[in-house]
């Protein structure tokens, strides 16, 4: 049975906020190579090294909730022709310093 409330689709606009929003969690992820590295940028600015992989890791789940973002039958995907390279990437690298 249809949701007889359906949120409405995202627009343009609305989408192309979220896409280059996500482009600040594949910065946050690719600053660092590590803990060691980020402290030494920021002079070691007071957060433990949990909070730090915490930090990579919501911007992880951030890129892959904007990745899979459906239309409102669940299954189309809202995007189009944008490029997913360095979200994909910048997922992989994620993964891999918080685990």
């Amino acid at each position: 049975m249809a949701n007889p409330h359906p949120i409405p689709e995202k627009t343009s606009d609305e989408l192309s906020f979220i896409y280059t929003n996500a482009a600040h969690s594949v910065t946050a992820i690719n600053k660092d190579a590590s803990y060691a590295k980020f402290i030494e940028k920021t002079n070691g600015i007071g957060i433990s090294e949990d909070e730090w992989k915490a930090s990579i890791k919501r911007s992880v789940e951030h890129l892959e909730i904007v990745k899979n973002m459906k239309k409102n039958d669940n299954k189309t995907s809202v995007w189009t022709s944008e490029s997913f390279t360095d979200i994909d990437a910048a997922i992989t690298k994620g993964k891999k310093l918080y685990a």
